[in-house]
């Protein structure tokens, strides 16, 4: 992983895990971080497949949670203090989608593992890949494609097509 995208990463995940909570204490909440982590760094990755494209990033930023906010009902949530929230700017829009993608469909994110792995399975995906009842339980409302729909279908396309066995990857 580009060393460049840890703060997308860690924003991202955080703005999923916030969105769509873990119900069950500390060690659902830890599972469901673990599975919304795992996605996402296989969509940052996916996204940023190389040091110039992170760099770039980097440089122009990642966009921000505003729209996903505004599509998820967050944005009214009452008055947000702009320090606390600064972690939000470095949310990834496109990264979020596609890691919603991958978090609701078992085949797409067997695809996308598989595209960065060139054919290998790495373990350190498993929760995202394999997860258990426990892991299933504890991201119940972040892996029901009914509710995150309205944020995986905005750049659901895309993702396909980066999968696309037509279009080369670089890794």
């Amino acid at each position: 992983m580009h060393a460049d995208l840890s703060p997308v990463i860690a924003a991202t995940a955080q703005w999923l895990t916030r969105a769509y909570p873990a119900s069950g204490g500390a060690l659902a909440c830890a599972l469901s971080e673990a599975q919304a982590r795992q996605a996402v760094t296989v969509a940052a990755r996916l996204r940023y497949p190389t040091a110039m494209d992170a760099g770039l990033m980097g440089v122009s930023g990642p966009g921000g949670s505003a729209r996903l906010d505004w599509i998820t009902g967050a944005d009214g949530a009452g008055s947000v203090d702009v320090e606390e929230e600064a972690w939000r700017s470095w949310v990834d829009e496109v990264v979020v989608s596609w890691a919603a993608c991958l978090l609701t469909d078992p085949q797409l994110a067997a695809r996308a593992v598989a595209a960065l792995a060139e054919g290998g399975t790495p373990v350190e995906f498993r929760r995202l890949l394999s997860p258990d009842d426990r892991d299933r339980r504890a991201a119940a409302l972040l892996r029901h494609p009914d509710l995150v729909a309205p944020v995986a279908e905005l750049h659901h396309a895309e993702l396909v097509a980066r999968l696309d066995p037509g279009q080369a990857l670089v890794a």
